[in-house]
């Protein structure tokens, strides 16, 4: 803004009756000024435009005319505003006040094209503004901004509309949760807005790394629930994770990385939740490798309500690996399967920095190079480099050297998922769907995610036995998971027999319509001041405040409900006690109930209200 008119007029009306904010945001400044921004690129246009008005309407005025009564005179100011006016707009009443002299005849003709050059002159500018990159980049800054302020629910900034932002904004618009979303890619924004989503949600192309840039996302906006940093460069979730620590710290952040180091950098900013997918997949691979059950229960979880139960795999336990690609994944993974005790072979382009046991220097897709790492005696293979090219050459060629095989992958791009569908691997690392899964766990249902932290502990029998369960109740497919909080506003009903110790899970979890039966759900998680107790028994007895996680399908929960919400439901299914439902039954059984004789109390009466 260089016109100092301009600045003056803004700063006086900008500061009067506003707080100042705590960080003064260029990207908000800047979304303000679109007005001045169109102000003075045709500041030149409009001058002109009205230097051209000015003269013709006083050169008008000064040429004199002849009256109807054939007396000289002149028409008057407005009058020759009037005129023109509907002259150089091409609007042409007609309307005049005596018939024009030879003289202002040739001033309106010479007014009028010299009009005509100046709209043109205007309008041209003004097409070639609306055509500006900058122009329009501020415009659609300051509706994204209007459209952020208006915002009263609370939204997820998510930094980053790549292959995991676009999975997390279907499930999270499924849930109806707000989202708005920020990336520097305007090809992912157009794809944002094209996408069928039930809520708006609001896109900006920016770089995320600009904590102004943040700021105008939302970052400081009352309703911001949290940020997720997904996109594929550590350094910008680095600095994402740094504003939303200093800006906000009361924000919970899930932030996305490759890299050790970045992760460690990351953890002095607060508490973020880091997701490093290639360190994920290790850990699931030594987990499938240690307790089969609890793999196959960890995927089905993380798969989401509806996922039908995968098959439970067995990689081999004993024997040597060969690890194609050392880069980050390479290396994690290479970490984890000799913490399992398994031997590994490496094969990598160049030579390592750093000296490393049973190293093979070449290109594995190259079969010459495959077969100097004797596969035939090997157990497994994974192919870690970030081409999918490439990865798919070594495991055909790794295939057709050795079909026994435990083959895994990782596909980069979205585009080869059918040719990595149609290799049938038995372990596939799409680090974008790993993150996405976490991600979802942790803010869609965070119980859940604490369930699935504390579950490895707990054997692999005790997984199997716990997918039994779940099959037997629930079926091969994932049911709906839901908790609820046994408190005043979620379980009324049960207030006062929590209170007094006298609810135990299993006599909860009978049937409102015959307690006799037991509905078909599984509690998954109990917490109780923040300890956590996985799968509680039915002789478990529940405490106020106490939360539980719940897996089973929708009409058994809407029964559950009934039981911790209506008062003659709770006593039937925890004492089988019938009392009134209603409040005029309640009343008349009461009196009723004084004019009993002591034996008679003994019995009860049901009445249906």
């Amino acid at each position: 803004m260089s016109n100092p008119l301009l600045i003056f007029w803004a700063q006086l009306f900008g500061r009067r009756g506003r707080a100042p904010s705590r960080v003064h945001i260029e990207s908000s400044s800047q979304a303000s000024s679109t007005i001045f921004l169109v102000m003075r690129r045709m500041r030149a246009p409009l001058i002109i435009l009205i230097v051209i008005f000015s003269v013709s309407v006083v050169g008008l005025t000064l040429i004199p005319g002849i009256a109807p009564d054939g007396q000289p005179a002149r028409i008057s100011l407005f009058e020759a505003f009037y005129f023109m006016s509907y002259t150089a707009t091409t609007i042409g009443f007609g309307e005049l006040p005596w018939p024009f002299t030879p003289a202002q005849r040739l001033w309106v003709t010479f007014s009028i094209y010299l009009s005509v050059v100046g709209w043109a002159y205007a309008i041209g500018s003004l097409l070639t503004l609306v055509q500006d990159r900058s122009f329009r980049h501020a415009l659609a800054l300051r509706r994204f901004t209007r459209k952020v302020a208006r915002l009263r629910e609370p939204f997820l900034l998510m930094v980053g509309y790549g292959r995991a932002g676009e999975l997390l904004a279907k499930d999270f618009d499924a849930l109806g949760q707000q989202l708005v979303v920020i990336d520097e890619s305007s090809d992912r924004i157009d794809a944002l807005d094209l996408g069928s989503y039930h809520a708006d949600i609001p896109g900006l192309v920016a770089d995320a790394g600009n904590p102004h840039h943040l700021s105008a996302a939302g970052l400081e906006h009352p309703s911001c629930a949290g940020v997720l940093a997904l996109t594929n460069d550590d350094e910008t979730n680095l600095a994402v994770t740094m504003a939303a620590a200093l800006l906000r710290p009361d924000l919970p952040v899930i932030s996305r990385t490759v890299s050790a180091p970045i992760a460690e950098r990351m953890l002095t900013f607060g508490t973020p939740a880091v997701v490093n997918p290639f360190d994920r997949f290790g850990d699931h691979l030594r987990l499938a490798l240690n307790a089969p059950a609890s793999y196959q229960l960890l995927a089905w979880l993380e798969a989401g309500p509806g996922a039908e139960l995968p098959e439970r795999g067995r990689p081999p336990s004993d024997g040597r690996w060969v690890m194609c690609g050392y880069g980050r994944l390479g290396r994690e993974m290479t970490a984890d399967l000799r913490a399992a005790g398994l031997d590994v072979t490496i094969i990598e382009p160049a030579e390592l920095g750093e000296p490393e046991p049973g190293v093979i220097v070449g290109d594995a897709s190259e079969p010459a190079v495959l077969a100097r790492a004797d596969l035939a005696s090997a157990v497994g293979l994974v192919a870690a480099t970030d081409n999918d090219t490439t990865n798919l050459s070594m495991l055909a060629t790794a295939r057709r050297l050795n079909p026994q095989l435990f083959l895994a992958g990782r596909q980069n791009r979205p585009t080869s998922a059918a040719l990595f569908e149609a290799m049938r691997l038995d372990a596939l690392l799409v680090p974008t769907e790993v993150v996405a899964h976490e991600v979802y766990a942790q803010i869609s249902t965070p119980m859940l995610w604490r369930f699935i932290q504390e579950m490895p502990a707990r054997g692999n029998q005790w997984a199997a036995d716990l997918i039994q369960r779940l099959r037997h109740n629930c079926g091969v497919e994932l049911p709906a998971l839901w908790k609820i909080k046994l408190d005043q506003e979620q379980a009324p009903a049960l207030g006062g027999w929590l209170a007094e110790g006298r609810v135990t899970l299993g006599d909860l979890l009978r049937s409102p319509e015959n307690r006799e039966r037991r509905l078909h759900v599984v509690p998954l998680l109990l917490l109780r001041d923040g300890e956590a107790v996985l799968t509680p028994d039915g002789e478990t007895v529940l405490a106020r405040d106490d939360e539980l996680l719940f897996a089973g399908h929708g009409s058994e929960r809407r029964e559950l409900e009934s039981t911790l919400v209506v008062d003659s439901a709770g006593a039937y299914v925890l004492f089988d006690q019938h009392i009134p439902a209603s409040w005029v039954w309640r009343k008349l059984s009461r009196k009723n109930s004084a004019q009993r004789t002591p034996d008679d109390r003994g019995s009860v009466t049901t009445h249906h209200g």
